[in-house]
Parts: C-alpha cells; sequence; structure tokens
C-alpha cells in the first residue's frame, strides 16, 4: 500500500510538473511576441508565430483585415531595431489542452492612448509551441489619467544562501488587489527579473484567497511578472511593495526599481507603500537631494523583535528592517502582535502584518479619491 501511494504520488507530481512546463513553453513563446514587438525584433518575433499563421485584425475603416505573419513581421524591420518602443504587454491568461492553446494578452501603447486585447491560438509542433493566429480589439485609455497601481514582490526562492523556502506573502498580495481592483484600478505586477515569484503563506481555507488561487488571470499575471525595463512610471499613482520572507532578497537593492518608485513618488506625486516585510523594499529609497525617504517620517512594517533570533531563516537577513530604517532618521511605530496597523506620513503608507494589506490599500484608495475631488 505504501508503495502504491508513493506511485500515485510521484504520477500526480509528475503530471503537475509537466503542465507547468507547458505552460512556461507557451508563455516563453508569447514572450516573443511581446518583446519583439516592444523593441522591434522582427526575429524574435518570428519565433512567436507559425510560418503561415493569419492576423485577424481591423483596418482603419473598422473592416476585417487579414494578414498574413510574414507581412506583420515585416512591419517591424521598419525603423530603429532593438530600441524600446513604449510599447508594452503583459500575458493575461493561458488556457491549455494537451497541445493547443488559447492565451490573452494585454498590450498598453501610451503614446497612442491604446489598450489592445489579443488573443490567440496557439499549438504545439515538433515539440515548440507556436501562434497559429491571432485576434485583436483596441479601445482607448488616458495616459494623463492612469489608473494603474504598481505591486513589487521578489523572485527570491529562499533566504539569503540557505535552502529554506519563502516567498510573497500570497495573503498580502489577494487582501490589496481585491481592495484596488473594487475600487476600479487595474494592478500590474513587477519583479527584479520578471517571469514568475514564489508564493507563501497560502490558505485555502480563506474564502478569498481560494477564490484568486483559481482565477486563471490573476495567477498568469503573478506568473509573468514584468521586468522593470518593461514599466513606464508616469502610468503609475501608486507603488505597493510586498511582504512575506522573499522581499529581504532582491528588491531592496534594486536600483532599476528604486528609480521607478521614486519617479511616481518625486515627478508624479504619487504614493510609495508596503507591508510587513515589504518595508524592506524602501529603507534604501533616496530622494533628489540625496537623503533617505524614511528620514523624518513614520514607517510601519514588522518589528525587528517579533522576528525568532534562534531560528536559521532570522541569521540569514542581510539587514534588519526596524533597525535600519531608525539609522536612517525614521521614526519607527507598532502595534502588539496580530493587530492591524498603519502609519501615514505624506505619500508614504506603511502596514505591520498581513492583517494591515487592506487597511493599507483602503487608505490609498482614500487619499488618490481625495484629489480627484478636489
Amino acid at each position: 500500500m505504501k508503495n502504491l501511494f508513493c506511485t500515485i504520488a510521484c504520477i500526480a507530481f509528475f503530471g503537475t510538473t509537466q503542465a507547468q512546463s507547458e505552460e512556461k513553453l507557451i508563455a516563453d513563446a508569447l514572450t516573443h511576441y511581446i518583446e519583439g514587438t516592444s523593441y522591434r525584433r522582427p526575429e524574435q518575433i518570428s519565433k512567436a508565430f507559425y510560418k503561415d499563421a493569419k492576423l485577424y485584425l481591423n483596418n482603419k475603416n473598422d473592416e476585417l483585415w487579414v494578414v498574413p505573419s510574414s507581412e506583420y513581421i515585416s512591419w517591424y524591420e521598419k525603423g530603429e531595431q532593438n530600441k524600446f518602443s513604449g510599447r508594452t504587454g503583459r500575458i493575461l491568461n493561458i488556457d491549455r489542452e494537451n497541445d493547443i492553446a488559447v492565451a490573452k494578452v494585454e498590450i498598453l501603447i501610451p503614446e497612442r492612448e491604446l489598450r489592445l486585447t489579443d488573443l490567440f491560438l496557439m499549438k504545439k509542433l515538433e515539440g515548440s509551441w507556436v501562434i497559429m493566429s491571432k485576434s485583436a480589439s483596441k479601445r482607448t485609455f488616458d495616459k494623463n489619467n492612469a489608473d494603474h497601481i504598481l505591486f513589487i514582490v521578489s523572485n527570491a526562492h529562499f533566504y539569503g544562501n540557505s535552502k529554506l523556502n519563502t516567498g510573497n506573502s500570497f495573503s498580502e498580495i489577494v487582501n490589496a488587489y481585491h481592495t484596488f481592483q473594487k475600487a476600479g484600478y487595474t494592478i500590474d505586477f513587477v519583479s527584479p527579473e520578471g517571469g514568475a515569484i514564489p508564493l507563501a503563506y497560502i490558505n485555502t481555507s480563506d474564502q478569498l484567497q481560494k477564490e484568486y488561487l483559481y482565477n486563471n488571470d490573476f495567477m498568469a499575471a503573478l506568473e509573468n511578472t514584468k521586468k522593470p525595463v518593461q514599466i513606464d512610471a508616469k502610468n503609475y499613482k501608486a507603488v505597493y511593495y510586498v511582504g512575506g520572507g522573499s522581499a529581504m532578497y532582491g528588491v531592496p537593492e534594486n536600483k532599476n526599481i528604486q528609480e521607478i518608485a521614486m519617479e511616481i513618488y518625486e515627478q508624479h506625486n504619487g504614493i510609495i507603500s508596503s507591508v510587513c516585510h515589504g518595508t524592506a523594499g524602501i529603507v534604501n529609497l533616496k530622494t533628489k537631494d540625496g537623503k533617505y525617504l524614511v528620514q523624518g517620517k513614520r514607517v510601519n512594517g514588522y518589528p525587528d523583535g517579533y522576528e525568532n533570533p534562534n531560528k536559521e531563516y532570522y541569521k540569514q537577513f542581510p539587514f534588519f528592517i526596524q533597525k535600519t530604517i531608525e539609522k536612517r532618521g525614521g521614526t519607527f511605530k507598532f502595534s502588539p502582535r496580530n493587530t492591524p496597523h498603519i502609519e501615514v506620513d505624506g505619500n508614504l503608507i506603511t502596514g505591520q502584518n498581513h492583517l494591515s494589506s487592506e487597511i493599507v490599500a483602503q487608505k490609498i484608495i482614500e487619499v488618490l479619491s481625495s484629489r480627484d475631488i478636489k
């Protein structure tokens, strides 16, 4: 019986791993399309399409326009190659059945104030996933009144150099995401490396978490986070640094993410927010005059005193959040364990734990809404 159980478990594990591998290959093909069109790389675009693929588009008269993939690729041979065009994209959903798949991608072209939704029919041929056909729909948006929030997450799977698993707090993502979405905001995810991120503290007994865990579009967004180079800071009204052990690694020292956050904060009057260990992401942020962002401000996050210094994970921390903030001139305030707490100091909004994540999002919405009223 024990051997039978092990066999069943191995088959289940192999099936899950294989499915994840196939979806990654599909995502890779879609990434060729997204990056190839964003940087005018016809050779990369051609890797995404079957040689006889067709695109079903609309012409200027809003009539059906059937374009061979070869003609579509040729459009990107014009102009300067390998230069970012301002066109960004993200994978919204992948639905696979054996060797066929349907995928949805969102493309933003801010300069033309266009939001495109691309639908792809894909097939696995000779071991590779390719686009067989594409159709697209477009609508306009006002780039000067962007309603996007940027969630900053980490790619770190382990605590430092150890083999101790860690991840981004699923509850802190879900609670804030749901709050923003209900209020009409669009959420993008960025990580230092882009792509899939590790998740931690998933509670399937929590109804909201369970709902999002089985939401294909939401999980696809976590599997295909953007790279910093794909982010245009002026499109965002706030950043939200997600907690979890992963937040201590990769994000705090990433210069590109620091620049994005501070541009939103200083040039576009945006909000910087964090929750729990996500506050690690703000300790290195500096204003234009060279001062630390936290200097002279009230800040909240997970207190050093609530960590367990005898545990191996704690010994792997590259720095301590509370101690670093206080050293850099901030006032670290917190409440008893397992109670929500947030601090609001101008455009800096920080929370103590996962119980504070929804409240942080609500406060951001409140501040942004008050500006709209004025």
